[in-house]
């Protein structure tokens, strides 16, 4: 299991994208692609291993097509803030699996604040090479 790395001056920055991050892998660890989904804006950009899709019905539908038994882990490479209402997290996560080698991938993820609280407003996902 990885551990949250805290880079100089931006320890703000990191606590709030883990709080985003630690609620997502809790609904992906429960399957529960509607709780994953509440995270993001209404309007999130989101790009997962597959193509892409606008709003919180696509992050539902992505999740939801994942096996049972998905869980992830991940760990926070380096998070800025870019204003009072935008954060910006680049991280690397490893996707497992109970019947296959597990998937690791590097994430962008743009955290908003909105009138809900932080959600996530854009996500972007590539393999880890």
């Amino acid at each position: 299991m990885w551990t949250v790395v805290k880079v100089p001056g931006t320890d703000d920055a990191t606590v709030i994208i883990g709080g985003l991050l630690d609620q997502w892998q809790a609904g992906i660890d429960a399957h529960a692609p509607e709780r994953v989904a509440a995270l993001f804006t209404a309007d999130a950009v989101f790009q997962g291993l597959q193509p892409y899709s606008v709003g919180r019905q696509g992050v539902a539908t992505y999740y939801g097509g994942q096996p049972l038994g998905m869980t992830v882990t991940y760990r926070i490479v380096a998070a800025r803030r870019f204003g009072a209402d935008a954060v910006l997290g680049y991280v690397a996560a490893q996707f497992g699996y109970p019947d296959r080698d597990p998937v690791h991938v590097n994430l962008g993820v743009l955290a908003t604040r909105t009138a809900d609280g932080w959600r996530i407003g854009y996500y972007q996902a590539s393999p880890a090479i």
